[in-house]
């Protein structure tokens, strides 16, 4: 099954055990986020990936710059660990990960969660790839991808799970727009996949597909 079906089926299932209120603050909020006027601003194929230095989920610094120097370079964007779609597609790239090794690429993942939630999250899928924490979204929004929460957001935010797992240390009202992105070794954006609607991520083998055309390299 594609990670795409895999989203779907979460959307029904939370579809279906949402009151109508919920359904509509849901949909309300992911048409807050499509509106936003991005254009121009979000980073792309072609751009200069910015930099980042980011603790991972015990603490340790990890430099784009270094991880570039050795390789291409897989990033993707998540909400947090309270998002169920966030979490499948964790789950996605954990099982494309040793394709994306074998083709020389390195992967992480960017979110505001402070990094005792990103290890709790790392540590529940079993994450064998740095999971970073972004807490005062600097690098989300270098890339493009901050949007303040607004008060559709919020409601959404507000509900019990969420509630309970945004308290774990986030630090800033800002979200990043998912997006996942292959770095070049030249430090260029390869591929970028930015999708303002949450239940829809970048399918790993596209991802696999984009590092194989830069390593030259057989998946």
């Amino acid at each position: 099954m594609s990670l795409a079906n895999d989203l779907k089926a979460q959307a029904e299932r939370s579809a279906a055990a949402a009151t109508p209120e919920v359904t509509a603050q849901r949909s309300a909020a992911i048409d807050a986020v499509t509106t936003l006027k991005h254009a121009g601003t979000v980073i792309t194929v072609g751009d200069t990936a910015p930099t980042f230095d980011l603790p991972d989920a015990t603490g340790t610094r990890v430099h784009l710059s270094e991880l570039v120097a050795a390789g291409p370079v897989v990033i993707s964007f998540y909400r947090g660990g309270w998002c169920p779609y966030c979490n499948i597609e964790l789950r996605a790239l954990q099982a494309a990960l040793p394709a994306l090794t074998a083709a020389g690429a390195t992967l992480v993942a960017i979110s505001p969660d402070a990094p005792d939630t990103s290890l709790s999250t790392a540590e529940k899928a079993s994450l064998e790839f740095a999971v970073l924490s972004d807490a005062t979204a600097a690098a989300i929004t270098a890339y493009g991808l901050n949007y303040t929460i607004d008060s559709v957001t919020r409601a959404v935010l507000d509900e019990p799970e969420a509630q309970l797992a945004r308290a774990r240390g986030v630090e800033t009202q800002v979200l990043p727009i998912p997006g996942t992105y292959v770095i070049d070794t030249d430090g260029k954006i390869a591929y970028a996949f930015v999708d303002p609607n949450h239940t829809h991520r970048a399918e790993p083998a596209d991802i696999l597909a984009a590092v194989v055309a830069l390593a030259g390299t057989a998946p």
